[in-house]
């Protein structure tokens, strides 16, 4: 196999999970990117159809499979309805908020994805995998900034999911020499984030603001996280598809900074123009405490920088929101 640099101009581009919400993004910019021909798999457990409107204005006949990615028959099947995919970016997920509700389905979900698209990717169905991970799979930090050698010491059965999902990718790419890349984001936030049930923390927040509800802080707020914009993490992940360097590795994408809850609030409240109403509870079970990737490697393979700084992306998720929020008032 060449290691030359590759690009996903003209070739058949699979996206399990891309009608949610770093999925979509990632469409759009496959779209830009001069895709020969696009497939969406998600079964739409979070992904909209309202996530893929750009998209579908562009490419009209953008190929949607509603389908279980996690039923290796059904997504067999699909593999042999549509012609031969080139690549698999892989963000179908079960999320965190779900496995402290349903953890054996959410554990056994997210395993059995990777574990299916590992299999079709030995039986060389496609080329290349590009897998999404996630920073929980470290757990809390024990060094910071959190290099791609930090210990995986995943606290909640999703975060299990993840590290045991990173496992069985790498142990087929060094087994049976397949092509494949993990990208371990770490918190992504903007617009189509879900808002819904199992939320992320910035678009329960707004909701909350928007509704005049009080918002709840598991623990004393002091907690941190590392912030990146979606459309900064689908574009390191293109990047690194091409990158014949990333090959086999596992990829930290994140800003490099860390902010707490806490401050987080503080930024939206400045955008805002008013106060976010919120009570103290106690921690969850599970809830890291510290989180701020090194991304020296990411830097190093493809010269990274987000391009959306923290401010901006939240002056951007809070006009995405304020808009859904009215639109739906009026209806």
């Amino acid at each position: 196999m060449s290691l030359g640099e590759r690009s996903v101009a003209g070739k058949h581009v699979l996206v399990t999970g891309g009608a949610g919400f770093i999925g979509s993004h990632l469409v759009d910019m496959l779209i830009q990117s001069g895709a020969g021909d696009l497939t969406v798999v998600d079964n739409f457990f979070l992904g909209k159809e309202e996530n893929l409107a750009d998209a579908r204005r562009i490419w009209p006949d953008l190929r949607v499979l509603r389908l279980d990615a996690s039923d290796d028959q059904a997504l067999e099947q699909a593999f042999s309805s549509i012609p031969q995919v080139d690549v698999v970016f892989d963000l179908a997920v079960i999320p965190l908020p779900t496995s402290l509700e349903q953890p054996k389905w959410c554990f056994d979900t997210n395993v059995r994805i990777t574990s299916a698209l590992c299999e079709l990717l030995r039986a060389g169905r496609f080329e290349t995998l590009t897998h999404f991970s996630s920073s929980e799979a470290y757990g809390s930090a024990r060094f910071v900034p959190m290099t791609e050698d930090h210990p995986l010491d995943p606290l909640t059965p999703y975060a299990a999911s993840k590290a045991g999902s990173d496992h069985l990718v790498r142990t087929y790419a060094a087994t049976f020499g397949v092509d494949a890349v993990v990208v371990r984001p770490f918190n992504n936030y903007g617009p189509r984030q879900n808002d819904q049930q199992y939320a992320g923390i910035i678009p329960t927040l707004l909701r909350n603001a928007f509704e005049g509800r009080v918002s709840t802080i598991f623990g004393n707020g002091k907690q941190t996280r590392d912030y990146i914009y979606a459309t900064d993490t689908a574009r390191a992940a293109l990047q690194l598809y091409a990158h014949p360097e990333s090959r086999g590795k596992v990829v930290n994408i994140g800003s490099g900074k860390e902010i707490s809850m806490l401050e987080l609030i503080a930024r939206l409240e400045h955008i805002l123009g008013r106060s976010i109403p919120y009570e103290h509870r106690d921690p969850r079970p599970g809830d890291v405490r510290r989180h701020a990737a090194d991304i020296t490697l990411l830097q190093q393979l493809i010269n990274f920088e987000p391009q959306v700084s923290l401010d901006d992306g939240l002056e951007r998720t809070v006009a995405f929101y304020r808009e859904r929020f009215a639109c739906a008032e009026k209806e």
